[in-house]
């Protein structure tokens, strides 16, 4: 009987950091709408409890980016073998096309808040996201 093949270390971690990071953008896009932005934590006029709801969108970006590495790199790890049933693959190509529509419904109103800090804190985003895809992947395939 044939070993089952498998992707390489490197092709696993690539790919979930890629969908990590994808992810975490599109989080980052969706959570804008509901009020909830990375910079509001360096304001320096911030009233109440503007560093909490801050802080809470730092853990979803971050929480979000870690499951999504960790789901990629298992995912990735046994579907070269062909152990992802039809059903399963179906629901995750919903789910991601869902994601997709609803971070482009987001993105496309206005924004609230400056040019300026919108970028930084979509690359803040992306650099979170990368960091902890990575960790979320590295911890996938310890466990594999």
């Amino acid at each position: 009987m044939a070993k089952p093949a498998y992707f390489s270390r490197h092709i696993v971690l690539a790919g979930s950091i890629l969908f990590g990071v994808l992810l975490a953008l599109g989080i980052h896009i969706i959570i804008q709408r509901f009020d909830l932005n990375l910079a509001d934590l360096w304001k320096s006029d911030a009233p109440g409890l503007i560093p909490a709801r801050a802080a809470l969108a730092w853990w979803l970006i971050g929480g979000v980016a870690f499951l999504a590495g960790f789901i990629a790199a298992s995912l990735m790890h046994g579907a070269v073998s062909g152990q992802i049933p039809l059903r399963l693959r179906q629901f995750l190509i919903t789910v991601g096309i869902i994601m997709l529509m609803a971070a482009g419904q987001a993105a496309s109103a206005p924004s609230q808040i400056p040019t300026l800090s919108g970028v930084l804190a979509a690359v803040v985003a992306l650099c979170l996201g990368a960091v902890m895809s990575f960790c979320g992947a590295q911890f996938a395939l310890r466990r594999v």
